[in-house]
């Protein structure tokens, strides 16, 4: 819905733009007409617009003089005037129209208007050659237009583009302030925006841990072990990894919105198979079917709040959806202990979260603006090239006329190409790989820390797990000072490149900044409050200790989140999809495996042991974050994907 109306609103934007150029005026994005101002050259951004009716006598005259000009070329006398003109001296004054030619350029969109009806029977038997006389003379108008245009870049084609001799118009934003780009677009749309995506995150990631609370009802009807059963969440997890490989190439070809409707619409129908699943092999099918499609909204969530904040914006706006994503597959447990524990059967756990998911997809449906910068821009060139009968109008993303399985399949082996070959993708996936492995083995861990030891019920311990809520919201209590810093070394930056005579602009603070959430006793806090929460889950020690404990973990592993996200889309930039994507993978399918695993180790091992041997495993990676801080430029330099920043 928001899609369609917004694509209305870019051709309404490229008509009006057409109508002032062709009035002579200059179209400022609010939608009112000024003075035309001198050219500002084909680096800025500007549409076209459908040619409207001509209504003032000048107009009439032009479209008058256009008409017989269209007729004499068309008619047998024309073609025998024109013949004297060689092709090639033809081609000559297209690509160097005479001053005359560039002031009455705004006269041309006229006769387009007048031209192109002509171009159909009137013209079908007085071709000359292939390429008649009308077609050449549309596409001088197309040339003209991307010249004098600001926002179109006319150039050749590059070799990998496709080379040859054709020229491309390749459209971008109309100027800083484009009010097409979504970074210009007010503080409460880009807060909404956020606000939804983060809300996709939240109702994905319930659904991922929501049916470990059943395991005990549901493995009693299908007749297996509650081992059997806890690989319903873990193949979703699986599938989850899986998914998420799609989702960069689907999302950057089609558009963000479509594979948020299309993607949680398919999520929900697996959904509500798991609810009616007649037995086990059906459920563990259709669970990972759920998991694969609701990764792609997921992973596509993270590129739509890069789409509307600038960098600096991103201290804050990030953390909300970080805290969602972390937030949903806590909120289960919570919900699915109380749904289990009261009168409502086990299925239900599904139904609830089919009814959440509806309500979420309802909301993307009315109001998800389309926030993907290449297939905005692709619309607006839509129009430039419907308007203008040039083909030659292309956005970025369409300069190069590669297809959807290319990038589809560039997107398949590159995340493993990163993992292999980049030490920052291969230690942060490692790293958020071993969080994950913890956070998903207390699904089925909590049962044994709260319940076996002291004596809670599905719904409290269910309720237990709030305790890593707030330490969730303790961690982004450090947006506000984190962003003064940034804000401060960006000023420095910039200062500094004034100096130097350097365009400060251009400056950006190193991916290295990213780490401060990490390095403020985050990576720190996961090993100790394991160790705290592991030997001090006792009978005889208050449930207060092992729940405070789990308040620390909340906090640390949100900071080890924010920091690792951003370091590799700073850090990677244009590959930054591949390495998520690698980081997804990896991460997903070995915690969906320790899922099945966790319940076994509790068993045989204990709670305290089972916690230790966790808390080892992420003292070893928590000096990742300072390692980086450290060595990451050294790193960056020698990468061939990742960005070296000039500071």
């Amino acid at each position: 819905m928001q899609s369609f109306l917004q694509y209305r609103r870019v051709g309404r934007q490229v008509e009006r733009k057409l109508e002032a150029k062709k009035n002579g005026r200059s179209f400022v994005n609010d939608g009112k007409d000024v003075e035309a101002q001198a050219p500002r050259g084909n680096n800025g951004h500007s549409g076209m617009s459908s040619a409207t009716r001509v209504t003032s006598d000048e107009d009439l005259q032009d479209e008058e003089k256009a008409r017989e000009t269209a007729t004499n070329v068309n008619s047998p006398n024309g073609r025998s005037e024109q013949a004297g003109r060689g092709l090639e001296e033809e081609e000559e004054e297209e690509e160097h129209p005479s001053r005359d030619e560039r002031e009455e350029l705004e006269r041309v969109p006229t006769a387009q208007a007048s031209i192109m009806p002509l171009s159909s029977a009137q013209t079908k038997d007085a071709r000359p050659n292939p390429q008649s006389r009308q077609s050449s003379t549309l596409r001088t108008w197309g040339t003209r237009m991307g010249i004098s245009l600001t926002g179109v870049d006319v150039r050749d084609r590059s070799t990998n583009e496709g080379g040859g001799e054709e020229q491309v118009f390749v459209v971008n934003w109309d100027g800083d302030d484009d009010d097409l780009n979504p970074h210009n677009w007010s503080s409460a749309k880009r807060w909404g925006v956020t606000v939804m995506v983060a809300l996709i995150g939240a109702v994905v990631g319930i659904a991922s841990s929501i049916d470990s609370s059943a395991l005990t009802p549901a493995s009693q009807e299908f007749h297996v072990a509650p081992v059997v059963e806890s690989m319903a969440t873990g193949l979703y997890l699986v599938g989850f990894g899986c998914g998420a490989l799609f989702a960069g190439p689907i999302s950057e070809t089609l558009g963000r919105n479509p594979v948020y409707i299309s993607t949680l619409a398919l999520y929900m129908i697996f959904i509500m198979a798991s609810g009616l699943a007649p037995n086990i092999g059906a459920q563990l099918a259709f669970r990972f079917l759920a998991g694969f499609f609701g990764s792609t909204p997921l992973t596509c969530a993270g590129g739509s709040v890069a789409d509307v904040w600038n960098p600096l914006e991103r201290v804050y706006a990030f953390p909300i959806f970080a805290n969602a994503a972390f937030t949903g597959p806590i909120l289960g447990p919570v919900m699915g202990g109380f749904i289990v524990g009261s009168y409502l059967d086990w299925r239900w756990t599904e139904w609830i979260t089919l009814i959440i998911s509806g309500l979420v997809l309802t909301l993307i449906v009315l109001f998800q603006p389309e926030t993907y910068a290449g297939v905005l821009l692709s619309w607006r060139a839509s129009h430039l090239r419907r308007l203008t009968g040039d083909n030659r109008y292309s956005a970025p993303s369409e300069v190069k006329q590669e297809s959807f399985l290319s990038r589809l399949r560039h997107a398949l082996y590159r995340p493993f190409l990163l993992t292999f070959s980049e030490p920052i993708v291969m230690l942060i996936a490692l790293y958020l790989t071993v969080i994950y492995i913890i956070l998903f083995t207390f699904l089925d861990g909590y049962t044994y820390i709260f319940a076996d030891i002291h004596g809670t019920n599905d719904g409290i311990t269910g309720l237990c797990f709030l305790g890593i809520i707030v330490g969730l919201c303790l961690a982004t209590t450090l947006v506000p000072l984190i962003y003064h810093w940034a804000k401060q070394d960006l000023a420095k930056l910039r200062k500094r490149f004034e100096e130097e005579g350097r365009d400060p602009a251009e400056a950006k603070n190193p991916p290295e900044d990213r780490l401060w959430f990490a390095m403020m006793g985050g990576s720190l806090a996961i090993p100790i409050s394991l160790f705290w929460m592991g030997w001090t889950s006792d009978s005889n020690i208050s449930i207060w200790s092992p729940l405070a404990a789990s308040v620390l973990f909340g906090y640390g592993i949100l900071c080890v989140f924010i920091s690792s996200y951003q370091y590799i889309i700073d850090s990677y930039e244009a590959y930054s999809a591949s390495a998520l994507a690698s980081v997804t993978l990896i991460r997903y399918l070995t915690a969906g495996g320790m899922v099945v695993v966790g319940i076994p180790m509790y068993e045989n091992l204990g709670v305290h042991y089972t916690l230790t041997i966790l808390a080892c495993i992420a003292a070893v990676m928590a000096p990742i974050p300072y390692l980086f801080y450290k060595y990451g430029p050294k790193i960056r330099q020698t990468s061939k994907y990742a960005v070296a920043f000039n500071s």
